[in-house]
């Protein structure tokens, strides 16, 4: 799909009558794509010469003419989380450099100028699209190692990205796309609202990502995070409202298998599992048409390769077991941290592969499963390198227990020692049932039971804020 980067806004197009009438829902707003094609231009036209504006990303139909608004000018995004707390939200204003605010005036705008974005508002000029190379985004990372990084994303980039996801999950413009998830990531905002505006598949955001939002959507393809399975699964009457979908993905975080095979029973949907990040896009991912496997993410996307390797650099066996650091290439990935060359070097191997950081293993077919993250999610204890999100499956698959999250902490003796945090009622049979699944090397030296996990907005467990 070349040409126009939001296929199906292409203005000659939709002129000549091809429209849809509710191209994109959000709450009690519905945008045909004329109604986007001419509210989006009259933003285009308040911020054209602009290299970058913040858009305020809440649930909205003004966040969608925000977006699109910039894209027909060619002005980077730069998506500001409504939860952001000021700090993160000075930060991110100040280091993306941003020239405007496209979001409520009340909001705190960093003293930038607010340009109002009218649900209302129709202009018809015309803009040439914009070079393939030029900047769309500046994402911003939920900054676990350090402030948050602007991620640059251009639209060849945004344009592969969700490319390579139409032959993985057979997306066509006869489905309708659901979610209730953040329009300031990767996979609400970008394979989430941008892939159903290129597809042409009509979009319904949920505001909230409730079960009862989602039964009632009437959707073909969804997208949730593992918490809002969790959730749907707890509702069995809004699971199987979603029996009529044609389609479950599930990414961001691993989910769990008890949830897995709770939306397979409930929905007739053995769900999609994938894998990326703000860097890479979507790039593994199960097929509509191949294998699902619990705890496995699949393939490489159409255009993306892949390997494993140890630390001192050499190749990782693919037998299923071996972990290593997931390495990737391929045409959707970015062009950069803004402003931080350094951070950005670093991030690339000699020969040019990207380190995600993430830690996996890929079994003899190809099929990946990622363990965590190297910082996090790999546990070095008494000479053995283990993979956090082994012992949470088994941990995970224990009926006593809701949540988990396992760490490595310091240990004088073993270097680090695996501990478990776990939500859920206090069972005698925990221990016993893991040493029935685990080598002893693996099996958590302490469970310690907590109400709550510390998540982000997109579910990920804060594991830096356990101890």
């Amino acid at each position: 799909m070349e040409g126009v980067l939001l296929a199906s806004l292409n203005p000659a197009a939709v002129a000549g009558g091809y429209d849809h009438p509710a191209a994109v829902r959000i709450g009690d707003d519905v945008l045909s794509r004329s109604d986007i094609v001419g509210g989006a231009t009259a933003v285009a036209e308040r911020i054209a010469g602009a290299e970058r504006v913040a858009v305020l990303a809440t649930p909205t139909a003004s966040t969608v003419l925000a977006v699109v608004g910039a894209l027909i000018a060619g002005v980077a995004v730069v998506p500001v989380p409504p939860d952001a707390g000021p700090v993160e939200r000075d930060h991110i204003l100040r280091d993306s450099g941003a020239q405007g605010w496209l979001g409520g005036a009340g909001e705190h705008t960093g003293g930038l100028p607010v340009v109002p974005v009218r649900l209302h508002a129709r202009s018809w000029h015309t803009y040439r699209e914009p070079v393939p190379d030029t900047t769309a985004f500046v994402l911003y990372t939920s900054g676990t190692t350090g402030p948050p990084k602007g991620v640059v994303l251009s639209r060849r980039a945004i344009a592969a990205g969700i490319d390579a996801l139409v032959p993985a999950w057979q997306w066509s413009p006869n489905d309708t796309l659901v979610h209730g998830l953040p329009l300031f990531h990767v996979h609400g905002l970008v394979a989430g609202l941008l892939g159903a505006l290129r597809v042409g598949s009509p979009f319904v955001h949920t505001g909230r990502p409730t079960p009862a939002a989602y039964a009632a959507a009437g959707g073909s393809l969804y997208f949730g995070v593992p918490t809002v399975w969790g959730r749907v699964v707890a509702d069995p009457e809004s699971a199987r409202a979603l029996s009529s979908a044609r389609l479950l993905v599930s990414g961001s975080a691993a989910l769990p298998v008890p949830v897995f095979d709770a939306l397979r029973a409930q929905t007739g949907h053995a769900p999609v599992e994938r894998y990326g990040t703000s860097e890479t896009l979507l790039t593994i991912s199960t097929r509509a048409d191949g294998e699902r496997r619990p705890g496995w993410v699949g393939l490489p996307v159409d255009g993306v390769t892949t390997r494993i390797v140890a630390e001192d650099g050499t190749p990782t066996p693919h037998d299923g077991e071996s972990i290593g650091e997931l390495q990737v290439r391929g045409p959707m990935l970015f062009d950069g941290y803004l402003n931080l060359p350094d951070a950005t070097a670093a991030a690339w191997t000699g020969d040019g592969w990207f380190r995600t950081g993430d830690v996996a293993a890929i079994d003899t077919g190809g099929v990946h499963r990622i363990v965590g993250r190297a910082s996090t999610d790999l546990i070095e204890s008494g000479g053995y390198r283990i993979g956090a999100g082994e012992v949470e499956a088994v941990l995970l698959a224990h009926p006593a227990v809701d949540e988990v999250a396992v760490v490595g902490l310091p240990d004088d003796d073993l270097g680090q020692r695996v501990v478990a945090f776990v939500v859920g009622e206090p069972s005698d049979d925990l221990e016993a049932f893991v040493a029935r699944e685990l080598s002893i090397h693996k099996r958590p030296r302490e469970i310690r039971h907590v109400d709550t996990l510390p998540r982000n907005a997109m579910g990920k467990v804060q594991k830096k804020q356990l101890s």
